[in-house]
């Protein structure tokens, strides 16, 4: 074998390098911004929710017109 780096193992190395340092950088969110999270996944959910129910609401007096008059 010959002293050069294979091509083949390097790409997995510096993944793992990446990866590894990705880690170490990475920290827990502390209780004001975890509550901040939460919050916004919340007003997420509500707003899906209320744009599901709308649409919804919208779409079943359409489909019995259009489904009633056949």
């Amino acid at each position: 074998m010959s002293a050069e780096k294979s091509p083949l193992l390097e790409e997995p190395k510096q993944f793992v390098n990446e990866s590894v340092q990705l880690i170490k950088r990475c920290t827990k969110p502390d209780k004001k911004e975890y509550l901040k999270i939460c919050q916004a996944v919340s007003i997420g959910f509500l707003v899906m929710g209320f744009i599901g129910y709308f649409v919804k609401l919208i779409h079943i007096p359409i489909n019995n017109i259009i489904v009633g008059s056949a």
